[in-house]
């Protein structure tokens, strides 16, 4: 008979900890890859823009098959989901220390990797947020940190593998570390309820047919202010993700060495955590009048922070830059999925975040490409950091445009939720999408 488990029990705490393991293991590993993209420049001679398509279709595939990895969540449960997804982001790392073409590294970072990331996330997320009701916010802060830690460690140490045994070999350790995955994924035991401990199998299907239905919420592309809202967040992306891949190889044209470089990125990740908790808290204090005005301000920062990395020469001053854009970045995130409620309504948040991840993602597949091209034809990256940022600000150029911005009142399509009722809290936690992270 299967164990019983129920929400804010003390297994609670295991599930936290496979979601910190399973932050680190995605993101620390996305953040950290501009080690290997210097590797991968110089060894496949190809251009900067070209490489840089690896790991960008590797952050978009995440993006946009989000949803499916909720889905099946919601279907088979989390458990055997996240295995998969560990599996195949294991064995993207594996196939990519054989690649001989650069195009390997597309099919095996970018998809293979990509859609067992996915498949870990949003899974993952929706456990630790199923098993707390009282310190549901704590929780899930505790397990979204993994990502910011694990950045200040894998940094430096995959510079060292690399150094130690290639990038061949790095790669290798990485994909074993990878299999991690499917370890942390077994602590996540599925809640059962007061009958006999056996999951209800119509419940199950109601609950496949509801996520099935708001995975995508096409009527919101009838809403200008949704669109306009998306289409803030296409061009933050086409900025924000640059940093990740080519932060590393700015600091190596700079003059600094192999680990100065490396520790500039693990020093944005440690300010990028502190920023989160920074931004929450500042939001609830209420020094703006409403959550998408303290937004703009992180976007806007955030976008200025980039525009001035070219100014930074020396490891003193790009510590001190990558320490700005980390704590303005880390700022941002948390900001993302609540304003939306201001945008769409409570009620039509659960389709809205769906719909605005896999559309965003576009951003995040075409900003690190086009930032290698503009090195490639400048010969630094001074214009690739100006058009970053120059996206950062355009992204919130566009939510000033939104209805009602410069009013202290939330939009008038939003006071539908006092007649509707809260938003399903429930349902959020099938579709594994935290109402208010990103990672």
């Amino acid at each position: 008979m299967a164990l019983r488990t129920h929400p804010d029990s003390s297994w609670g705490w295991m599930v936290v900890l496979a979601g910190f393991v399973q932050t680190a293991l995605v993101f620390g590993v996305i953040r950290s890859f501009g080690v290997f993209f210097v590797e991968f420049v110089a060894h496949f001679k190809e251009s900067t823009s070209t490489v840089s398509w690896a790991l960008s279709l590797g952050v978009a595939v995440l993006q946009f098959a989000s949803p499916m990895g909720s889905a099946l969540s919601a279907r088979y449960g989390a458990r055997p989901v996240v295995m998969a997804g560990g599996l195949l982001a294991s064995l993207g790392l594996l196939l990519a220390s054989f690649s001989v073409k650069i195009s390997h590294l597309y099919l095996s970072i970018g998809l293979i990797s990509g859609f067992g990331w996915a498949l870990v996330f949003t899974p993952s997320t929706a456990a630790v947020s199923d098993y707390f009701q009282k310190r549901r916010a704590l929780a899930m802060g505790l397990a979204v940190s993994g990502a910011g830690i694990s950045s200040l460690v894998f940094s430096p140490l995959f510079q060292l593998l690399a150094d130690s045994y290639g990038w061949r070999g790095a790669l290798l350790v990485v994909s074993a570390m990878s299999l991690n995955l499917v370890v942390s994924a077994a602590l996540l035991r599925p809640l059962t309820g007061e009958g006999d401990g056996q999951p209800d199998v119509q419940a199950q299907d109601s609950k496949w047919r509801q996520t099935l239905a708001s995975l995508f919420a096409l009527e919101l592309l009838r809403q200008g202010r949704f669109l306009r809202y998306v289409l803030a967040f296409v061009l933050v992306d086409a900025g924000y993700f640059v940093p990740y891949a080519h932060l590393v190889a700015h600091a190596r044209e700079e003059g600094c060495d192999e680990y100065q470089a490396a520790f500039i990125m693990a020093a944005a990740a440690v300010a990028d955590m502190f920023g989160r908790i920074w931004a929450g808290w500042l939001a609830d204090t209420a020094v703006f009048c409403r959550l998408v005005h303290h937004l703009t301000l992180w976007t806007v920062l955030t976008g200025v922070s980039l525009a001035l990395v070219p100014l930074g020469h020396g490891f003193t001053a790009l510590v001190s830059l990558g320490l700005c854009y980390g704590f303005f970045a880390g700022a941002l995130v948390p900001l993302q999925f609540a304003s939306l409620a201001e945008i769409v309504g409570a009620d039509s948040v659960l389709g809205g975040i769906g719909l605005m991840h896999m559309l965003e993602s576009v951003g995040a597949l075409v900003g690190t490409p086009l930032s290698g091209w503009l090195r490639d034809i400048t010969g630094n990256y001074t214009a690739s950091f100006l058009t970053a940022g120059a996206f950062l600000l355009a992204g919130s150029a566009i939510l000033l445009t939104l209805p009602d911005y410069f009013s202290c009142s939330r939009p008038s399509q939003t006071k539908a939720e006092t007649l509707t009722g809260p938003p399903d809290h429930q349902a959020f936690e099938l579709r594994g999408l935290p109402q208010h992270d990103r990672v």
